[in-house]
Protein backbone atom coordinates (compact mmCIF):
# COMPACT_ATOMS: atom_id res chain seq x y z
CA UNK A 1 0.00 0.00 0.00
CA UNK A 2 1.10 3.31 -1.24
CA UNK A 3 2.71 5.34 2.23
CA UNK A 4 0.50 7.85 3.31
CA UNK A 5 2.06 11.91 2.55
CA UNK A 6 1.72 14.04 5.63
CA UNK A 7 0.52 17.89 4.50
CA UNK A 8 2.10 20.08 7.13
CA UNK A 9 -0.44 23.30 7.11
CA UNK A 10 0.73 26.66 8.33
CA UNK A 11 -0.42 30.28 6.99
CA UNK A 12 -2.67 28.45 4.06
CA UNK A 13 -5.81 27.03 5.81
CA UNK A 14 -7.34 25.95 2.62
CA UNK A 15 -8.59 23.02 0.05
CA UNK A 16 -8.20 25.26 -2.81
CA UNK A 17 -5.06 26.26 -5.34
CA UNK A 18 -3.51 24.50 -2.02
CA UNK A 19 -0.66 22.96 -4.27
CA UNK A 20 0.85 21.01 -1.25
CA UNK A 21 -2.74 19.08 -0.41
CA UNK A 22 -3.29 18.52 -4.41
CA UNK A 23 0.30 16.80 -4.55
CA UNK A 24 -0.34 14.79 -1.31
CA UNK A 25 -3.72 13.87 -2.63
CA UNK A 26 -2.97 12.68 -6.02
CA UNK A 27 -0.03 10.50 -4.68
CA UNK A 28 -1.96 8.43 -1.91
CA UNK A 29 -3.36 8.69 1.26
CA UNK A 30 -2.87 11.93 3.32
CA UNK A 31 -2.44 13.17 6.91
CA UNK A 32 -3.22 17.09 7.28
CA UNK A 33 -1.62 18.29 10.53
CA UNK A 34 -1.08 21.51 11.71
CA UNK A 35 1.05 22.15 14.51
CA UNK A 36 0.98 25.16 16.85
CA UNK A 37 4.77 25.71 17.47
CA UNK A 38 5.49 28.31 19.99
CA UNK A 39 9.10 27.63 21.00
CA UNK A 40 10.61 28.17 17.04
CA UNK A 41 8.96 31.93 16.77
CA UNK A 42 10.25 32.51 20.33
CA UNK A 43 9.23 36.54 20.79
CA UNK A 44 7.29 36.12 17.30
CA UNK A 45 4.76 33.56 18.64
CA UNK A 46 1.32 34.79 17.19
CA UNK A 47 -0.30 37.46 19.09
CA UNK A 48 -3.86 37.55 20.97
CA UNK A 49 -5.65 38.25 17.96
CA UNK A 50 -4.21 35.96 15.34
CA UNK A 51 -4.99 33.34 17.64
CA UNK A 52 -8.81 34.20 17.92
CA UNK A 53 -8.58 33.95 13.83
CA UNK A 54 -6.30 30.68 14.00
CA UNK A 55 -8.65 28.95 16.57
CA UNK A 56 -12.27 29.95 14.28
CA UNK A 57 -9.50 29.18 10.39
CA UNK A 58 -8.71 25.36 12.15
CA UNK A 59 -11.92 24.32 12.94
CA UNK A 60 -13.34 25.60 9.28
CA UNK A 61 -10.30 23.91 7.62
CA UNK A 62 -11.19 20.79 9.64
CA UNK A 63 -15.17 20.65 9.03
CA UNK A 64 -13.94 21.00 5.26
CA UNK A 65 -11.79 18.34 5.28
CA UNK A 66 -14.35 15.70 7.23
CA UNK A 67 -16.64 16.53 3.73
CA UNK A 68 -13.74 14.93 1.88
CA UNK A 69 -13.51 11.99 4.26
CA UNK A 70 -10.62 13.31 6.00
CA UNK A 71 -9.38 15.47 9.37
CA UNK A 72 -6.99 17.64 10.42
CA UNK A 73 -4.83 16.27 12.82
CA UNK A 74 -3.93 19.13 15.96
CA UNK A 75 -0.36 18.92 17.80
CA UNK A 76 1.45 21.10 20.36
CA UNK A 77 5.45 21.82 20.05
CA UNK A 78 7.88 22.26 17.51
CA UNK A 79 7.81 21.63 13.78
CA UNK A 80 10.42 19.24 13.53
CA UNK A 81 9.51 16.92 16.38
CA UNK A 82 6.61 16.33 16.04
CA UNK A 83 6.11 15.46 12.02
CA UNK A 84 9.30 13.06 12.86
CA UNK A 85 6.75 11.82 15.27
CA UNK A 86 4.32 11.37 12.75
CA UNK A 87 6.40 10.20 10.09
CA UNK A 88 7.90 7.20 11.96
CA UNK A 89 4.89 6.21 13.64
CA UNK A 90 2.46 5.83 10.63
CA UNK A 91 5.21 5.29 8.16
CA UNK A 92 4.73 8.82 6.26
CA UNK A 93 6.99 9.36 3.38
CA UNK A 94 7.11 12.89 2.11
CA UNK A 95 5.83 16.11 3.58
CA UNK A 96 4.38 18.79 1.51
CA UNK A 97 4.00 22.14 2.69
CA UNK A 98 3.84 25.62 0.89
CA UNK A 99 7.09 27.23 1.30
CA UNK A 100 7.19 30.36 4.37
CA UNK A 101 9.16 33.10 4.48
CA UNK A 102 9.52 34.42 7.92
CA UNK A 103 13.00 33.35 9.50
CA UNK A 104 11.52 31.49 12.08
CA UNK A 105 9.23 29.34 9.63
CA UNK A 106 12.47 29.14 7.31
CA UNK A 107 14.30 27.80 10.24
CA UNK A 108 11.71 25.16 10.78
CA UNK A 109 11.98 24.05 6.68
CA UNK A 110 15.57 23.41 7.37
CA UNK A 111 15.22 21.55 10.58
CA UNK A 112 12.54 19.25 9.21
CA UNK A 113 14.29 18.55 6.20
CA UNK A 114 17.39 17.57 7.87
CA UNK A 115 15.43 13.97 8.81
CA UNK A 116 12.19 14.08 6.65
CA UNK A 117 11.66 14.22 2.61
CA UNK A 118 10.08 17.54 2.69
CA UNK A 119 8.59 18.83 -0.72
CA UNK A 120 8.02 22.29 -0.11
CA UNK A 121 5.80 24.48 -2.68
CA UNK A 122 4.82 27.92 -3.80
CA UNK A 123 1.11 28.89 -3.74
CA UNK A 124 1.08 32.08 -0.95
CA UNK A 125 2.20 35.07 -3.12
CA UNK A 126 1.74 36.15 -6.66
CA UNK A 127 5.30 35.02 -7.33
CA UNK A 128 7.75 32.66 -5.12
CA UNK A 129 9.28 35.37 -2.92
CA UNK A 130 12.78 36.08 -4.61
CA UNK A 131 11.67 35.06 -8.21
CA UNK A 132 11.30 39.02 -9.22
CA UNK A 133 15.06 39.84 -9.89
CA UNK A 134 16.41 43.16 -11.71
CA UNK A 135 18.13 42.82 -14.78
CA UNK A 136 21.58 42.16 -13.28
CA UNK A 137 19.75 39.30 -10.78
CA UNK A 138 19.51 40.94 -7.85
CA UNK A 139 16.47 40.80 -5.57
CA UNK A 140 14.31 44.65 -5.93
CA UNK A 141 14.73 47.11 -2.60
CA UNK A 142 12.44 49.96 -3.92
CA UNK A 143 8.62 48.88 -4.27
CA UNK A 144 8.04 50.68 -7.10
CA UNK A 145 10.08 48.93 -9.64
CA UNK A 146 9.50 45.90 -7.81
CA UNK A 147 6.00 46.26 -8.46
CA UNK A 148 6.66 47.12 -12.34
CA UNK A 149 8.77 44.00 -12.71
CA UNK A 150 6.16 41.18 -10.92
CA UNK A 151 3.13 42.96 -13.41
CA UNK A 152 4.80 41.66 -16.18
CA UNK A 153 4.40 38.30 -14.89
CA UNK A 154 0.71 38.91 -14.24
CA UNK A 155 -1.69 37.39 -14.44
CA UNK A 156 -0.43 34.50 -11.93
CA UNK A 157 -1.32 30.78 -12.87
CA UNK A 158 -5.43 30.15 -12.54
CA UNK A 159 -6.15 28.93 -9.40
CA UNK A 160 -6.61 25.45 -9.09
CA UNK A 161 -9.70 23.53 -7.63
CA UNK A 162 -9.67 21.44 -4.44
CA UNK A 163 -8.98 17.90 -4.51
CA UNK A 164 -11.98 15.64 -6.02
CA UNK A 165 -10.82 13.27 -3.17
CA UNK A 166 -8.59 13.03 -0.33
CA UNK A 167 -7.32 9.56 0.41
CA UNK A 168 -7.35 8.81 4.56
CA UNK A 169 -4.63 6.76 5.77
CA UNK A 170 -4.74 3.33 7.16
CA UNK A 171 -4.96 4.97 11.01
CA UNK A 172 -5.37 8.05 12.26
CA UNK A 173 -2.88 9.66 14.49
CA UNK A 174 -3.42 10.96 17.94
CA UNK A 175 -5.16 14.76 17.73
CA UNK A 176 -4.81 17.20 20.39
CA UNK A 177 -8.54 18.93 20.71
CA UNK A 178 -8.53 22.65 19.30
CA UNK A 179 -10.46 23.61 22.73
CA UNK A 180 -7.70 22.27 24.97
CA UNK A 181 -5.36 24.92 22.84
CA UNK A 182 -6.72 27.97 24.87
CA UNK A 183 -6.77 30.04 21.61
CA UNK A 184 -9.94 31.65 22.88
CA UNK A 185 -9.54 34.63 25.73
CA UNK A 186 -11.31 34.12 28.46
CA UNK A 187 -10.30 35.77 31.55
CA UNK A 188 -11.67 39.08 30.17
CA UNK A 189 -12.92 37.73 26.82
CA UNK A 190 -11.77 41.10 25.06
CA UNK A 191 -12.89 39.22 21.48
CA UNK A 192 -16.39 39.84 21.89
CA UNK A 193 -17.20 41.81 19.23
CA UNK A 194 -14.82 39.91 16.33
CA UNK A 195 -17.35 37.40 15.67
CA UNK A 196 -19.93 40.03 13.85
CA UNK A 197 -16.90 41.86 11.58
CA UNK A 198 -14.83 37.96 11.12
CA UNK A 199 -16.20 34.60 9.43
CA UNK A 200 -12.53 33.07 9.57
CA UNK A 201 -11.80 30.15 7.20
CA UNK A 202 -12.05 29.23 3.58
CA UNK A 203 -15.89 29.82 2.54
CA UNK A 204 -15.78 33.30 4.57
CA UNK A 205 -12.63 34.05 2.64
CA UNK A 206 -14.54 33.57 -0.59
CA UNK A 207 -17.68 35.78 0.36
CA UNK A 208 -15.48 38.54 1.18
CA UNK A 209 -13.87 38.34 -2.21
CA UNK A 210 -17.41 38.12 -3.86
CA UNK A 211 -18.81 41.01 -1.64
CA UNK A 212 -15.46 43.52 -3.17
CA UNK A 213 -16.17 42.64 -6.52
CA UNK A 214 -18.65 45.46 -7.52
CA UNK A 215 -16.51 47.51 -5.08
CA UNK A 216 -13.01 47.67 -6.51
CA UNK A 217 -13.73 49.76 -9.13
CA UNK A 218 -14.39 52.70 -6.75
CA UNK A 219 -11.11 51.38 -4.43
CA UNK A 220 -8.42 54.01 -5.64
CA UNK A 221 -11.37 56.84 -3.71
CA UNK A 222 -13.27 54.71 -1.40
CA UNK A 223 -9.96 53.04 0.44
CA UNK A 224 -9.18 56.35 1.86
CA UNK A 225 -12.35 57.19 3.60
CA UNK A 226 -12.51 55.74 7.07
CA UNK A 227 -16.27 56.49 7.23
CA UNK A 228 -16.80 54.54 4.08
CA UNK A 229 -16.72 50.68 3.79
CA UNK A 230 -14.14 50.82 0.81
CA UNK A 231 -11.56 48.63 1.83
CA UNK A 232 -11.54 44.54 0.69
CA UNK A 233 -10.99 43.59 4.30
CA UNK A 234 -9.47 40.68 3.04
CA UNK A 235 -5.95 41.05 4.82
CA UNK A 236 -6.76 38.16 7.77
CA UNK A 237 -7.99 35.67 4.96
CA UNK A 238 -5.03 36.08 2.76
CA UNK A 239 -2.65 36.08 5.60
CA UNK A 240 -3.87 32.72 6.80
CA UNK A 241 -4.04 31.43 3.29
CA UNK A 242 -8.07 31.04 3.21
CA UNK A 243 -7.81 32.30 -0.13
CA UNK A 244 -4.65 32.21 -2.75
CA UNK A 245 -3.97 35.52 -4.26
CA UNK A 246 -4.33 33.95 -7.17
CA UNK A 247 -7.92 33.82 -6.65
CA UNK A 248 -7.88 37.36 -5.77
CA UNK A 249 -6.33 38.32 -8.35
CA UNK A 250 -8.55 36.15 -11.11
CA UNK A 251 -11.51 36.93 -9.32
CA UNK A 252 -10.99 40.81 -9.72
CA UNK A 253 -8.76 41.67 -12.11
CA UNK A 254 -11.78 42.44 -14.46
CA UNK A 255 -13.23 44.87 -11.97
CA UNK A 256 -12.98 48.09 -14.04
CA UNK A 257 -12.29 51.19 -12.55
CA UNK A 258 -9.00 51.60 -10.07
CA UNK A 259 -9.47 47.82 -9.65
CA UNK A 260 -5.54 48.36 -10.48
CA UNK A 261 -4.82 50.05 -7.33
CA UNK A 262 -6.32 47.28 -5.49
CA UNK A 263 -3.89 44.53 -7.30
CA UNK A 264 -0.69 46.64 -6.39
CA UNK A 265 -2.00 46.14 -2.80
CA UNK A 266 -1.67 42.77 -3.00
CA UNK A 267 1.55 43.17 -4.74
CA UNK A 268 2.89 44.88 -1.98
CA UNK A 269 2.31 41.55 0.10
CA UNK A 270 4.79 40.15 -2.42
CA UNK A 271 6.87 42.98 -1.87
CA UNK A 272 6.79 42.43 1.93
CA UNK A 273 8.01 39.03 1.56
CA UNK A 274 10.78 39.89 -0.72
CA UNK A 275 12.24 42.29 2.01
CA UNK A 276 11.77 39.92 4.59
CA UNK A 277 14.08 37.54 2.21
CA UNK A 278 16.45 40.03 2.42
CA UNK A 279 16.14 41.04 5.83
CA UNK A 280 15.31 38.82 7.98
CA UNK A 281 15.42 40.70 11.64
CA UNK A 282 13.37 43.66 9.66
CA UNK A 283 10.90 43.58 12.16
CA UNK A 284 13.58 44.42 14.97
CA UNK A 285 16.19 46.49 13.35
CA UNK A 286 16.48 49.76 11.54
CA UNK A 287 16.93 49.34 7.83
CA UNK A 288 18.50 52.94 8.00
CA UNK A 289 21.42 52.44 10.54
CA UNK A 290 21.60 55.85 11.15
CA UNK A 291 18.12 55.97 13.08
CA UNK A 292 20.27 53.58 15.77
CA UNK A 293 21.37 57.06 17.23
CA UNK A 294 17.74 58.63 17.10
CA UNK A 295 16.66 60.11 20.46
CA UNK A 296 13.22 58.12 21.01
CA UNK A 297 11.69 59.02 24.52
CA UNK A 298 11.44 56.55 27.54
CA UNK A 299 10.88 56.60 30.93
CA UNK A 300 7.60 57.30 32.49
CA UNK A 301 6.34 59.81 30.38
CA UNK A 302 6.70 58.68 27.12
CA UNK A 303 5.58 54.68 28.96
CA UNK A 304 2.04 57.05 29.87
CA UNK A 305 1.76 58.33 26.41
CA UNK A 306 2.23 54.97 24.94
CA UNK A 307 -0.71 53.59 26.90
CA UNK A 308 -2.90 56.52 26.03
CA UNK A 309 -2.07 55.80 22.34
CA UNK A 310 -3.03 52.10 22.96
CA UNK A 311 -6.18 52.93 24.76
CA UNK A 312 -7.44 55.62 22.24
CA UNK A 313 -7.08 58.64 24.74
CA UNK A 314 -4.77 61.09 22.90
CA UNK A 315 -6.75 63.37 22.56
CA UNK A 316 -7.29 63.57 18.41
CA UNK A 317 -10.51 61.91 17.54
CA UNK A 318 -8.77 60.73 14.33
CA UNK A 319 -6.09 58.38 16.35
CA UNK A 320 -8.27 57.16 18.97
CA UNK A 321 -10.90 56.17 16.53
CA UNK A 322 -8.72 54.04 15.34
CA UNK A 323 -6.95 52.60 18.06
CA UNK A 324 -10.45 52.06 19.49
CA UNK A 325 -11.55 50.32 15.91
CA UNK A 326 -8.28 47.46 16.68
CA UNK A 327 -9.07 46.52 20.06
CA UNK A 328 -13.02 46.29 19.55
CA UNK A 329 -12.41 43.86 16.03
CA UNK A 330 -8.95 43.32 15.74
CA UNK A 331 -8.53 45.73 12.46
CA UNK A 332 -7.95 49.21 11.48
CA UNK A 333 -8.96 50.70 8.38
CA UNK A 334 -5.48 51.56 6.74
CA UNK A 335 -5.23 55.45 6.20
CA UNK A 336 -6.09 55.34 9.60
CA UNK A 337 -3.64 52.85 10.61
CA UNK A 338 -0.66 55.08 8.30
CA UNK A 339 -1.82 57.99 11.09
CA UNK A 340 -2.14 56.24 14.18
CA UNK A 341 1.48 54.94 13.21
CA UNK A 342 2.52 58.50 12.56
CA UNK A 343 1.19 59.95 15.64
CA UNK A 344 2.93 57.34 18.19
CA UNK A 345 6.07 57.81 16.17
CA UNK A 346 7.04 61.67 15.51
CA UNK A 347 4.23 63.27 17.54
CA UNK A 348 4.87 61.17 20.67
CA UNK A 349 8.24 60.42 19.47
CA UNK A 350 8.05 56.86 20.63
CA UNK A 351 10.13 53.83 19.36
CA UNK A 352 8.53 52.52 16.04
CA UNK A 353 8.86 48.95 17.39
CA UNK A 354 6.31 49.75 20.35
CA UNK A 355 3.80 50.38 17.60
CA UNK A 356 5.25 47.63 15.88
CA UNK A 357 4.87 45.44 18.57
CA UNK A 358 1.33 46.34 19.68
CA UNK A 359 -0.23 45.65 16.16
CA UNK A 360 1.51 42.35 16.73
CA UNK A 361 -0.49 41.38 19.46
CA UNK A 362 -4.00 43.23 18.29
CA UNK A 363 -4.60 42.52 14.83
CA UNK A 364 -6.02 39.50 13.11
CA UNK A 365 -3.72 40.12 10.06
CA UNK A 366 -1.05 40.63 11.82
CA UNK A 367 1.99 39.49 9.13
CA UNK A 368 5.44 39.86 9.46
CA UNK A 369 6.40 41.09 6.47
CA UNK A 370 3.40 43.79 6.14
CA UNK A 371 3.64 44.77 9.91
CA UNK A 372 7.32 45.44 9.54
CA UNK A 373 7.65 47.09 5.92
CA UNK A 374 4.49 49.49 7.34
CA UNK A 375 6.11 50.71 10.20
CA UNK A 376 9.16 51.17 8.76
CA UNK A 377 8.09 52.64 5.83
CA UNK A 378 6.10 55.21 8.27
CA UNK A 379 9.06 55.76 10.85
CA UNK A 380 11.71 56.83 7.79
CA UNK A 381 14.02 53.74 8.88
CA UNK A 382 13.21 51.43 5.97
CA UNK A 383 15.35 50.84 2.65
CA UNK A 384 12.02 52.39 1.08
CA UNK A 385 10.07 54.63 3.06
CA UNK A 386 8.78 58.09 3.66
CA UNK A 387 11.17 60.68 4.87
CA UNK A 388 10.81 61.79 8.48
CA UNK A 389 10.45 65.14 8.43
CA UNK A 390 7.25 64.64 6.29
CA UNK A 391 5.43 64.93 9.22
CA UNK A 392 1.43 63.62 8.86
CA UNK A 393 -1.13 66.19 10.37
CA UNK A 394 -3.68 64.02 11.93
CA UNK A 395 -6.55 66.80 12.26
CA UNK A 396 -6.08 67.88 8.46
CA UNK A 397 -6.11 64.18 7.41
CA UNK A 398 -8.96 63.74 9.26
CA UNK A 399 -10.52 66.20 7.86
CA UNK A 400 -9.69 65.82 4.23
CA UNK A 401 -11.09 62.19 4.01
CA UNK A 402 -14.41 63.04 5.96
CA UNK A 403 -13.93 61.08 8.95
CA UNK A 404 -16.77 62.73 10.94
CA UNK A 405 -18.87 59.46 11.58
CA UNK A 406 -15.91 57.09 12.02
CA UNK A 407 -15.03 58.98 15.13
CA UNK A 408 -18.60 59.16 16.23
CA UNK A 409 -18.91 55.83 15.83
CA UNK A 410 -15.79 54.79 17.61
CA UNK A 411 -15.08 57.38 20.00
CA UNK A 412 -19.00 57.85 21.38
CA UNK A 413 -17.79 60.57 23.77
CA UNK A 414 -18.01 62.85 20.62
CA UNK A 415 -21.08 61.55 19.31
CA UNK A 416 -22.97 64.56 19.62
CA UNK A 417 -20.62 66.93 17.69
CA UNK A 418 -20.84 68.78 14.55
CA UNK A 419 -19.07 67.45 11.37
CA UNK A 420 -16.94 70.56 11.47
CA UNK A 421 -15.77 70.09 15.39
CA UNK A 422 -15.97 66.81 15.58
CA UNK A 423 -12.05 66.68 14.35
CA UNK A 424 -10.54 68.78 16.83
CA UNK A 425 -12.90 69.70 19.05
CA UNK A 426 -10.36 71.29 21.42
CA UNK A 427 -9.43 73.71 18.92
CA UNK A 428 -13.54 74.50 18.30
CA UNK A 429 -13.53 74.52 22.85
CA UNK A 430 -16.62 72.43 22.53
CA UNK A 431 -14.56 68.95 23.89
CA UNK A 432 -16.47 67.20 26.34
CA UNK A 433 -15.41 66.69 29.42
CA UNK A 434 -14.89 62.90 29.72
CA UNK A 435 -12.43 63.48 26.46
CA UNK A 436 -9.16 64.04 26.79
CA UNK A 437 -6.77 66.93 25.94
CA UNK A 438 -4.52 66.44 23.79
CA UNK A 439 -0.89 65.01 24.77
CA UNK A 440 0.77 67.53 22.85
CA UNK A 441 0.02 69.97 20.27
CA UNK A 442 0.52 69.86 16.00
CA UNK A 443 2.81 72.08 16.19
CA UNK A 444 4.63 71.77 18.92
CA UNK A 445 5.08 67.80 18.14
CA UNK A 446 6.48 68.75 14.70
CA UNK A 447 8.92 70.81 16.17
CA UNK A 448 9.89 68.18 18.60
CA UNK A 449 10.33 65.69 15.89
CA UNK A 450 12.48 67.98 13.18
CA UNK A 451 14.88 68.68 16.45
CA UNK A 452 14.80 65.15 17.25
CA UNK A 453 15.88 63.91 14.36
CA UNK A 454 18.77 67.05 13.82
CA UNK A 455 19.85 65.23 16.65
CA UNK A 456 20.22 62.03 14.31
CA UNK A 457 21.80 63.71 11.78
CA UNK A 458 24.36 65.46 13.85
CA UNK A 459 25.14 62.06 15.52
CA UNK A 460 25.58 60.38 12.41
CA UNK A 461 27.60 63.67 10.87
Amino acid sequence: MTAPSIVWFRRDLRLSDQAALLVAAAAGPVIPVYILDDETPKHRAMGGASRWWLHHSLASLDAALREKGSRLILRRGKCDEQLAKIAEEYGAGQVHCLHHYEPWWRNAERAVAKSLDLVCHDGNYLAPPGSVTTGTGNLYKIYTPFWRALKERMPPPAPANRPSEIAAPPKWPASDRLPDWNLLPTKPDWATGFGNEWTPGEEGARTCVADFIDEARDYDRRRNLPSEEGSSRLSPHLHFGEVSPAYVWHRLSDAGGSVDVFLSEVGWRDYAQNVILQYPDYGGCNAREAFDAFPWRTGKAADTDLKAWQQGRTGYPIVDAGMRQLWATGWMHNRVRMIAASFLIKHLLIDWRLGEQWFWDTLVDADYGNNSVNWQWTAGTGIDSNMFPRIMAPLTQSEKFDAADYIREWVPELLDLHAHHVHDPDEHGVRPSGYPAKLIGHREARARALAAYDVMKAHDN
